[in-house]
């Protein structure tokens, strides 16, 4: 009940009514009483010390004094007024001097039955008795009188009956004040609260909003006062938390892009070894599922390379760098803890050397190739010429035009290496560019078959053409596509035992969209296991048979580059029949980047 603001205001605000009221009705009644109180023995100050005439009358004993009781009494009933004496509340009483009996007074009653107070025995003994004391429900001055030979004393006595009723009615005005100063207070503390209390509230539903992440309500600002500055803070304090969530989605959106799309795998784990995180190239990587929190842990997938402790403490280079071999895949890991104050966990980053390692080992054996390749020639060269040099003219004529001619065929077989590789490089360099052009397909075809014709007819093949009717015009550079048809079919013709047939067909496909062109021979044909690699540089299936037909094992692959920068495709084609079918793929409207 009393957890609202609401009830804790209005009970303060009541509370604190209560006892300012208590305090104001206990100091008013106090005050009464001891005013009451001082304005007795003021009184009796007045009348038995200040007024000497008085004194003195009641001292003085004439010759007619018969009975100086009375004669008192008369005095004091002529001062009733002075003395405040009314009869019912306060009265006087005229007693003995020595025994204190009631002789005289304006209440008989009351005087017979008179109490011997603390004054009335000081006056007795010849003091005046005028001690006050607040705690008594009367106040009373005595006054011992010597009158000629006998003493009296002078009594009078209040009964604080006035101050009594004084002091009711006073707390009668006191409560109803209170109650109506209560009522009061709990309308203006209700009001109050209100007016404080409206504006939390509409902050805390605020804040309730955005706990919940709602950012898009704003609390109205009513006033300019600190609770309206507090909530115009809260209103920029809101948009900016939303504007920074909002920065931090987009950041973490894009890290969790970027880690799931990465190409290297990603593995963290806890400080236990539990995983926490992993990214599916980490599980192609390693050939296994990585759940969260799983029985697969650190220790299980790279215990044996580093352990945990290891790790979290790399010493001075931060990291612990490995290798390792996962069935045909080659990878380089990279540990190295995330929050290395903290140890917090282990980040482990997962690299497939696999392409470089083989792109290496190409290049290696690329290098190996060009430098046999090219020792070769030379050194047959070197060898003729050393021995036309070293016979002094005695080798025969025949010999030395053979000697000659050797030298001459080698040093062709030399430049045209050379040149497939300048033109390989260019290739991959890109400074090779296409002189694209529209001519016809089939006149293509037709006149590279009719340049090959001799050499087939040499070897005795049957080499013949078949072209579907219609054969588009294409967009590409002729030069360059004569080149690809020229290695493919020249190729059919060196390696197919001579009396062999070799048959160009062509056509069209996706609906006119690409032309194709196959090449097909009923030779020995290429094992399963070497076809993949039959484009790749300097690979030759037999290279002592290659050599001798002067092939280098750069024709095809310079085919496949010219192929694939017409957006085109070429491949083996499986067939029953004993041989090698080998297809060419072409748009007729060239290259998309061309026509781009």
């Amino acid at each position: 009940m009393f957890r609202s603001l609401h009830m804790k205001l209005m009970l303060i605000i009541s509370l604190l009514i209560i006892l300012l009221m208590t305090v104001v009705g206990a100091f008013l009644v106090n005050s009464v009483s001891g005013f009451y109180l001082r304005q007795f023995y003021t009184q009796m100050q007045e009348v038995f010390q200040n007024d000497a005439e008085f004194v003195h009358d009641l001292q003085s004993v004439s010759s007619s004094d018969e009975d100086g009781a009375e004669q008192l009494n008369q005095m004091l009933r002529a001062r009733t007024g002075d003395l405040g004496v009314d009869g019912h509340t306060r009265n006087y009483y005229v007693l003995d001097g020595v025994t204190g009996a009631y002789l005289a007074g304006t209440n008989d009653a009351e005087g017979a039955a008179l109490e011997m107070t603390y004054n009335l025995t000081a006056a007795l003994t010849g003091e005046v008795g005028d001690t006050s004391n607040v705690s008594l429900d009367y106040i009373d001055v005595a006054i011992p009188i010597r009158r000629g030979e006998r003493s009296y004393v002078i009594y009078v006595r209040d009964n604080k009956q006035t101050v009594q009723d004084l002091t009711g009615q006073l707390v009668t005005l006191i409560l109803e004040a209170l109650g109506f100063g209560i009522v009061i207070s709990v309308l203006l503390s209700f009001l109050l609260s209100k007016t404080l209390i409206t504006p939390i509230e509409r902050l805390t539903e605020g804040a309730e909003e955005v706990a919940s992440g709602d950012f898009s309500h704003k609390i109205d600002v009513d006033s300019r006062d600190e609770i309206g500055v507090l909530t115009a803070t809260f209103n920029d304090m809101a948009g900016q938390l939303e504007s920074t969530l909002q920065d931090v989605e987009n950041e973490r959106n894009k890290l969790g892009t970027l880690f799931l799309h990465m190409t290297d795998g990603v593995v963290a784990f806890s400080r236990e070894g539990a995983i926490i995180q992993s990214n599916p190239a980490a599980e192609e990587m390693l050939g296994r599922a990585l759940p969260l929190g799983g029985e697969v842990d650190y220790a299980a997938l790279f215990g044996d390379i580093a352990p945990l402790e290891q790790v979290l403490e790399p010493g001075a280079q931060g990291y612990v760098a490995a290798s390792r071999q996962q069935g045909e895949r080659s990878l380089e890991l990279l540990m190295a803890p995330f929050d290395k104050d903290r140890q917090a966990g282990v980040l482990v980053v997962i690299h497939d050397v696999t392409e470089r390692n083989k792109t290496e080992e190409m290049r290696k054996e690329f290098v190996a190739n060009v430098s046999h390749e090219l020792r070769t020639p030379l050194t047959n060269i070197h060898s003729y010429a050393e021995t036309l040099v070293d016979s002094h003219g005695a080798v025969p004529p025949e010999t030395e035009q053979g000697f000659l001619q050797v030298i001459l065929s080698e040093s062709e077989r030399m430049a045209h290496i050379v040149r497939d590789l300048l033109t390989l490089s260019r290739f991959d360099s890109g400074r090779s560019e296409l002189s694209l052009t529209r001519f016809s397909f089939a006149d293509a075809i037709e006149s590279m078959v009719s340049a090959n014709l001799l050499e087939a007819q040499r070897h005795g093949h049957t080499l013949t053409a078949a072209l579907e009717p219609g054969l588009p015009e294409i967009v590409a550079d002729r030069e360059r596509i004569t080149q690809v048809m020229m290695n493919v079919v020249s190729n059919a013709i060196k390696y197919t035992p001579d009396g062999g047939t070799i048959q160009v067909t062509a056509g069209t496909a996706e609906e006119g969209a690409r032309v194709w062109l196959e090449v097909s021979d009923n030779g020995i044909g290429i094992p399963e296991h070497d076809r993949p690699r039959i484009f790749e540089r300097f690979y030759r299936v037999d290279k002592a048979r290659s050599r001798e037909s002067g092939g280098t094992g750069l024709g095809l692959s310079i085919a496949k580059e010219i192929v694939d920068r017409h957006d085109g495709d070429i491949r083996i084609v499986d067939k029953p029949t004993p041989g090698l079918t080998i297809r060419v793929e072409l748009p007729v409207e060239g290259p998309r980047r061309e026509r781009a």
